[in-house]
């Protein structure tokens, strides 16, 4: 029985110890956490454990962001977690980010895991177009990004088309100029390339360098509305509180740092902003949610302690955790260069095994060929033995030939020496009869005129024997008793004049006597009409044999190589006259 009761003891007080837990999920920027909560924790309680989760010391950096009816919260740490308006449903959801920004990153950030997550939110700002950010600056940035997710660039790794899925660059740049994803990608991978040898967290920080000269960059901004009822924006960030036209978040219209501001003040809805300076007015503004003032009120007190932290001495936790991280740096320096020197010594082993390989394959086949020259060698050597012997047979035969040819040779070039010299004689005797053939047509032409002078002349030589013969049978006729006083008949003028004077000659004319005088004359024109026996026939200007009308007479010249003209002598013509 005493049993009995005491185990009913213990097991109710085993059952009294087991606290109430509820599940909580939290979101960073790159992983998603469970947890179980005790109900009774406070929000920094679950704020701890995320951080202890991440290896995160830097967290004043960050909070819990939760959502109320569109509105943005943050967990507070000195409240429970589900006495917040937060959904009851399991897990409760909370997203894990940056509350605060720094105004400079590289001298603030120190721990690797810090710049990580400030990377990740920074990145996520301006690709939703939370941050404004110019086109250059856009794609600068996307290549420390990919520098950060890909290491150095290597042709052979990261070749095109590797950034398609990739999200680099917000759409409002994207569809501002006219190029084609692949154009992006040439472009990004062109300042991608210059990278090389940046760590993920070099590449990360030099991200943030540039995000944070950002005109948007750490800015939370709030609708809120002044004394008079206009539209304004309030912007709250780590230098100190702005002002803007609600159509213009870039450039405020009036700031207030931190440094200048005395109080921050509200009630109900209404804020006030009293500057150190009294000669500046008061600002009051009001919002339209309380919500958004408690908000309001929040960020402005952690930024101003923030900005007042920083130009304060750093406590002892923060110099420890700047000397880790220089440690930490210098290690992962030493060690990236290990890697470096490890990585130079691999690639310079491997690229003294790929040139033995390739001399090894290299000699392997000159091996390869060597031997089947050699056994080309040896067969051509066989070939070149029976060809040798072959040759030699040719070469007596060629040696033979060699010497008929030679003779033959001699044999032509006496025969061409002979041809040569009847050649020249040839030529010289072309020569001699153009020479001649110049010198016949020459004496042709003297000589056809030569034949139609005489052809004249013998013309007149008949009509002076015509009119001898008529004169002839005048005087046949006449008495024989001569005249008294007779005049003489004139002759022609080419003709010599023979006076016939009956005082000097008397002439006795018979039948007999004229009929010899007749024969005679028809003697003597016949021995002029027919060449002489000695002469060559008489020819024309063409060659021909002369006919009457053209009759040339010649005879051979004194070199016996043409024919002279023959003139006729006084007597010849004294024959005719008679």
């Amino acid at each position: 029985m005493a049993g009995a009761i005491a185990s009913r003891m213990s097991f109710s007080s085993l059952k009294r110890k087991q606290p109430k837990t509820f599940t909580v999920r939290i979101v960073t920027m790159d992983a998603e956490m469970e947890f179980n909560c005790e109900m009774k924790w406070k929000g920094k309680d679950l704020f701890d454990l995320v951080c202890r989760t991440l290896g995160l010391r830097e967290t004043w950096f960050f909070g819990l962001q939760y959502t109320i009816k569109d509105t943005v919260a943050w967990l507070k740490m000195d409240k429970k977690v589900l006495d917040h308006d937060v959904s009851k449903e399991e897990p409760v959801t909370f997203h894990f980010l940056a509350k605060f920004y720094p105004e400079n990153a590289e001298e603030e950030l120190v721990q690797e895991i810090t710049q990580h997550l400030f990377f990740l939110q920074v990145k996520k700002q301006i690709l939703d177009e939370k941050v404004y950010c110019p086109p250059e600056a856009s794609v600068l940035l996307a290549s420390y990004a990919v520098q950060a997710k890909y290491g150095d660039y290597d042709p052979s790794v990261h070749k095109r088309g590797f950034l398609a899925q990739e999200e680099l660059l917000p759409k409002r740049v994207i569809n501002l100029y006219q190029m084609t994803p692949e154009m992006w990608e040439e472009r990004i991978t062109a300042w991608y390339a210059e990278h090389r040898g940046r760590a993920r967290d070099e590449a990360e920080m030099e991200y943030l360098k540039i995000a944070q000269d950002l005109e948007m960059y750490g800015v939370n901004y709030f609708a809120i509305r002044n004394k008079k009822g206009t539209e304004l924006l309030l912007g709250v960030d780590a230098l100190g509180l702005h002002i803007y036209d609600p159509e213009n978040r870039l450039t405020p219209k009036i700031s207030f740092p931190w440094n200048e501001i005395r109080n921050i003040s509200y009630s109900d809805k209404e804020f006030t902003i009293k500057p150190l300076d009294k000669k500046i007015d008061v600002f009051k503004f009001n919002s339209s949610k309380l919500r958004v003032n408690k908000l309001i009120l929040q960020l402005c007190i952690g930024n101003h302690d923030l900005f007042m932290r920083r130009r304060k001495a750093d406590s002892l936790e923060v110099q420890q955790m700047k000397a880790q991280a220089r440690e930490e740096k210098a290690r992962k320096q030493m060690e990236r260069q290990r890697l470096a020197r490890e990585k130079q010594m691999r690639e310079e082993a491997e690229r003294t095994r790929d040139e033995l390989e390739r001399r090894l394959l290299q000699m392997k086949e000159e091996a390869a060929m060597a031997n089947e020259a050699l056994m080309r060698s040896e067969e051509t050597a066989d070939l070149l033995a029976e060809k040798a012997q072959i040759t030699e047979e040719e070469a007596k035969l060629l040696a033979q030939k060699a010497a008929e040819a030679e003779q033959e040779m001699q044999r032509i070039k006496a025969t061409a020496i002979r041809t040569e010299e009847e050649k020249r004689l040839m030529e010289q005797k072309v020569l001699e009869a153009e020479v001649l053939a110049l010198k016949m047509a020459e004496e042709s032409e003297r000589r056809a005129k030569e034949a139609d002078q005489l052809k004249q002349d013998l013309q007149e030589a008949r009509e002076a024997e015509r009119r001898a013969k008529q004169k002839l049978m005048e005087i046949a006729t006449k008495p024989t008793y001569p005249p008294v006083n007779p005049i003489p008949a004139p002759l022609p003028p080419d003709i010599p004049s023979f006076n016939i004077i009956g005082d000097s000659l008397s002439f006795d004319f018979k039948d007999t006597d004229m009929k010899r005088l007749s024969m005679e004359i028809e003697k003597e024109n016949s021995l002029c009409r027919a060449p002489s026996p000695e002469w060559p026939s008489l020819k024309n200007s063409s060659g021909d044999p002369a006919s009457s009308g053209s009759a040339t007479f010649a005879a051979p010249d004194s070199d016996g190589m043409g024919l002279a003209p023959w003139e006729p002598s006084t007597a010849d013509w004294l024959v005719w006259e008679l």
